[in-house]
């Protein structure tokens, strides 16, 4: 087991799963929702919402476009994969994608 990349996140996924077919396969990408509540110093209460790209390939995409909805609360395990590219205008533009590995539907919608 190899700790040097891995990532855990618990949280509901934003939009329905976008699959994306090759010729070899299929990748399935949604984006999840994590959410952390604390108090901050002067006694308020804060809700801080972050995004994560989550991508997932062969079966563990099958089971995402089967069973993955917007909005199902999920569990995922992976590592943290960075690419960048560039757009239609010529500007360069950096991802920060999870890709993962273990998948583990939680609550319902």
């Amino acid at each position: 087991m190899s700790l040097r990349n891995k990532v855990t996140l618990i949280g509901r996924t934003g939009k329905e799963v976008e699959i994306v077919k090759f010729e070899n396969g299929k990748i399935a990408k949604v984006s999840l929702a994590t959410t952390d509540h604390y108090t901050n110093a002067l006694g308020e209460k804060v809700e801080e919402t972050q995004w994560h790209n989550l991508v997932a390939n062969g079966k563990l995409a099958d089971i995402m476009e089967k069973y993955v909805e917007k909005g199902k609360e999920i569990a995922v395990e992976g590592k943290v994969v960075y690419r960048n590219f560039e757009d239609k205008e010529g500007v360069k533009r950096f991802v920060t994608d999870i890709r993962i590995d273990q998948l583990v539907m939680l609550g319902s919608k």
